[in-house]
């Protein structure tokens, strides 16, 4: 049937699935026959409320959902971040110096970072795509089988339907069912730490100010959310994580408090507190043929980057680039020669921010005085050289590398 033929099929339907699927089809509208293939409803996609979750955005995120029409429907609820304090010390200690400060204001997108709830984005997301006829969504669905031949590749969903296509591109998280389907192999980090995740309420402004502290256990971030709210992660060992998970509301938030060291007044904690493990992943290989890996699929990274979603969205930039360039010079969107440009544009990079990010766990997850002596030292003399300060925020917002056009607000 001609309903079960398409070009592209995405296995995931999730922020960096449903990016690439509208990246490809704004592009090149009429080009690519996409269908999204996802295991959540729709209906609950759409109507979901906030889960305690939320995002970190990038200024090149930003101008790529700009690109893409979602931007427009949630910046209402993007909390711009304006300046950035990290702090060094232990956990006991009730004032925390800011050794090193970041003035995040942009002129042309006010922030480096914004911080949205992920439902409020996904609803956005979803909203888009139903309107773009190149696209459909089949939900809920997952991927069973795949069958890659020299011309095409037959994907079986579990309902038993049958779908063929030129290329398949897999999103389906860390744990990527059709990443393992296809062959890929990956190394990875495990940990022995958990990241606790949680929004809470508080009485003080936060100003559009984030704060990372680094504590004995791991980073603790502070990141400002729009109504006088702000998300928490924080890295714990997984014993302590459990027994912080397991307390009522009030002894969570004395745990709270005593990292948070009162700067915003009385807290309350919105919905609840979950956890998940800090393990990385990174596939050896982004591509074969007719098949590439996309955002934690290809590379799961720790959190304390805050750029794990951002790495997906540029792996989406990048793949529809290179797609839509193929697509206009004849070729067949799952041949090497068209994929290989996109495994090179993004492997060292992911590979690159997954090393920065487990070297700076490991250097301040550490509570020898000494070295934090030298982490404080180091800090310091960053904070005194506005050039360096400047660079760090300009990679930060996504703006440093060759950056694919969406990245730039500009469609493939």
């Amino acid at each position: 049937m001609d309903s079960q033929r398409y070009d592209v099929i995405v296995g995931g339907g999730s922020f960096v699935g449903l990016a690439l699927a509208l990246g490809l089809a704004k592009s090149a509208p009429g080009t690519f026959r996409i269908a999204v293939v996802e295991r959540m409803p729709v209906s609950e996609a759409r109507a979901g409320g906030f889960d305690g979750r939320s995002v970190a955005l990038t200024a090149a995120a930003k101008h790529m959902l700009e690109a893409l029409g979602v931007w427009q429907a949630i910046a209402a609820d993007a909390q711009a971040v304006t300046a950035i304090d990290i702090t060094d010390s232990k956990l006991e200690i009730p004032i925390r110096s800011v050794l090193l400060n970041f003035d995040t204001a942009t002129e042309e997108d006010g922030a480096t970072a914004f911080i949205v709830e992920n439902a409020i984005l996904r609803r956005a997301l979803y909203a888009a795509a139903e309107t773009v006829a190149d696209i459909t969504i089949l939900a809920p669905e997952t991927i069973a089988a795949i069958d890659i031949a020299e011309a095409s590749a037959t994907v079986t969903l579990a309902s038993g339907r049958k779908l063929i296509a030129n290329f398949i591109v897999a999103a389906d998280g860390q744990r990527s069912a059709l990443r393992k389907m296809a062959g890929f192999k990956i190394v990875e980090w495990k940990s022995d730490q958990l990241a606790i995740v949680g929004t809470i309420a508080h009485e003080k402004p936060h100003d559009g100010r984030a704060v990372q502290h680094f504590l004995p256990s791991g980073p603790f971030a502070i990141l400002p959310m729009v109504d006088n709210r702000c998300s928490l992660v924080w890295t714990e060992r997984a014993d302590v994580a459990r027994r912080i998970l397991a307390l009522d509301e009030a002894g969570a938030l004395a745990e709270i408090e005593k990292r948070m060291g009162g700067r915003l007044g009385r807290l309350s904690i919105v919905g609840k507190l979950s956890s998940f493990p800090l393990s990385m992943t990174l596939s050896r290989g982004f591509v074969k043929p007719r098949i590439a890996l996309a955002g934690d699929a290809a590379h799961g990274l720790h959190w304390i980057a805050g750029q794990g979603l951002n790495h997906g969205l540029k792996d989406a930039a990048a793949l529809t680039e290179v797609l839509v360039d193929g697509a206009r010079l004849g070729l067949d969107p799952g041949d090497l020669t068209v994929l290989e440009r996109y495994e090179r544009w993004r492997r060292f990079d992911s590979a690159s921010a997954a090393m920065t990010a487990a070297a700076l766990n490991r250097l301040f997850a550490n509570d020898s005085g000494p070295l934090r002596m030298v982490r404080q030292l180091g800090l310091g003399m960053v904070d005194r050289m506005p050039r360096l300060k400047g660079f760090f925020m300009r990679e930060a917002a996504g703006l440093t590398g060759e950056l694919p056009k969406l990245l730039k607000g500009e469609l493939a």
